[in-house]
């Protein structure tokens, strides 16, 4: 059960992902003393972020927030927090809920004691994702980064969190938020919802499924019944957790993932089954809250831009991540505004 800290909370969520070897799976450890070594760089190369405090006005009611994290991906999902708790307006009240793969190099204790010696004051939880839990039902995809298990985690966060945690805002750890997150926690999920996100009607939603679920009169009627599907992301998306565990919604997306294995329905990774349980049925939330694909074009790895409109929270989904071409000296113009949060900067000045 969570501590007493967590009463009328906000929580942030982060999953930790793992470099386990499975077949498909494009995470494989390094071993012997180059993995001891990339290990202890990656974990010792954070700088102590600055003391975010609560103002007067705020109150005790917490935030909870939900986002991957591997040693692999861990510098971005620091980087995500710090973005989180620079703009808060009551950071004290937003809990991170930390959910580590079971076989990652970075153990839960060396994540939780990097996460308590980079951020002193954060409330804060790391919980286990069993990756054998949904390896099963995992099939390729066109990108072998997709088929990581735990993409899939946000499956389950019903079962991951503790039972009194009846809502939650899942980010994925390629995201930087310019805004007080309080604002997204604050959205209305209306006419029964169970999950709020920027919704993106104008993309080809045929394209997300192949030709033969298109042809499948029974699979295709899901998308019946008066529903008009949009795309969504699902690396942003607002939940209720209790609508979610009464409606067994993991199980709905299992069987959708049990249909994908024998009749090939699509060919994305975890997102398809989110489109095909909630298409056409989600809290749309102001595309603000997602400008998404800063990552690139994945074939050819070109830079892409800003949407049109304000900006609260920049995503780096695709194939680039910015602390990658950073280093590499071949950045993109948008990722100079992640630059900022990444803590990953020994022994120099923090400078935000």
């Amino acid at each position: 059960m969570m501590n007493r800290c967590l009463n009328n909370a906000i929580v942030v969520l982060l999953l930790l992902s793992s470099p386990l070897i499975c077949i498909g799976i494009r995470y494989f450890p390094v071993t012997g003393e180059t993995a001891i070594q990339s290990r202890s760089d990656v974990l010792s190369g954070f700088t102590e972020a600055p003391e975010y405090r609560n103002g007067d006005s705020c109150s005790h009611d917490a935030i909870h927030v939900a986002m991957t994290i591997d040693l692999e991906y861990l510098r971005g999902s620091i980087a995500a927090v710090h973005s989180v708790l620079r703009h808060a307006s009551c950071p004290e009240n937003v809990f991170f809920h930390f959910i580590a793969a079971e076989f990652d190099p970075a153990s839960p204790r060396d994540l939780t004691r990097l996460v308590r010696s980079t951020f002193t004051s954060l409330n804060f939880k790391v919980y286990i994702f069993r990756e054998d839990t949904v390896i099963n039902l995992i099939s390729s995809s066109i990108r072998i980064a997709l088929e990581n298990p735990l993409n899939y985690a946000r499956n389950y966060l019903g079962e991951l969190l503790d039972p009194d945690v009846n809502r939650v805002i899942y980010l994925d750890s390629d995201i930087i938020i310019v805004d007080d997150i309080q604002k997204l926690w604050n959205i209305t999920l209306q006419n029964n919802r169970v999950i709020g996100a920027p919704e993106y009607c104008h993309t080809n939603f045929t394209n997300y499924f192949t030709d033969s679920f298109w042809s499948d009169p029974v699979m295709s009627r899901v998308f019946g019944s008066g529903r008009k599907p949009c795309y969504f992301n699902t690396g942003v998306m607002v939940m209720d957790i209790e609508k979610w565990r009464k409606g067994n919604y993991r199980k709905r997306i299992e069987n959708w993932m049990e249909v994908q294995r024998k009749k090939r329905i699509y060919e994305l990774g975890s997102l398809p089954p989110f489109l095909l349980v909630f298409g056409g049925n989600i809290e749309p939330i102001d595309h603000r809250w997602n400008q998404h694909g800063l990552g690139g074009d994945n074939v050819k790895g070109s830079c892409r831009s800003l949407h049109s409109g304000p900006v609260s929270l920049l995503h780096w989904s695709g194939k680039g991540k910015p602390w990658v071409r950073l280093d590499e000296k071949r950045a993109c113009p948008l990722d100079h505004l992640w630059e900022p949060y990444d803590l990953y900067k020994r022994n120099q000045p923090l400078d935000v």
